[in-house]
């Protein structure tokens, strides 16, 4: 069965965030659910565009129970979202109550090359600065040692 070319209708919320990014293509980077485990690219990536609905008991007005925006970052309690106003905003994984995916605007993250190459890069700096923090402190802190 051949592969439909979706093309991405992006809403008028996400379109200036879009263009700020420098109008990446989107097409060709929607998510495969079926076919071979290895081929299947499915999931949250970084910068996706997402519609999140949280819990309305929680917001005396019910309208800003929705957060639209850029997914920055993903940690186990919490969404770091650039929101199309321009807020950064962390959002308590409890409070969520629906998300809705509009766009990927990169690969999955086993094709990012971009994505890996930063991590990479990320991991030299960090390790190059716990070797100079270590040499630093080195004998400074050894007043918890016994003996």
């Amino acid at each position: 069965m051949a592969k439909k070319k979706k093309s991405v209708d992006l809403p008028d919320w996400a379109k200036p965030m879009w263009e700020a990014m420098g109008s990446p293509k989107l097409d060709g980077l929607t998510p495969v659910h079926n076919g071979d485990l290895l081929e299947r690219r499915q999931g949250l990536r970084r910068d996706d565009f997402v519609e999140i609905h949280l819990n309305a008991q929680a917001f005396a007005d019910p309208e800003k129970a929705f957060v639209r925006g850029r997914l920055v970052s993903s940690g186990k309690t919490s969404l770091e979202i650039l929101t199309d106003e321009g807020r950064c905003e962390f959002i308590s994984r409890e409070v969520i109550v629906k998300m809705v995916l509009v766009a990927h605007t990169r690969p999955a993250y086993i094709d990012d090359k971009e994505l890996l190459a930063f991590e990479r890069e990320d991991m030299k700096r960090r390790s190059k600065l716990h070797e100079k923090v270590e040499k630093e402190t080195k004998g400074n802190d050894d007043s918890h040692l016994w003996g």
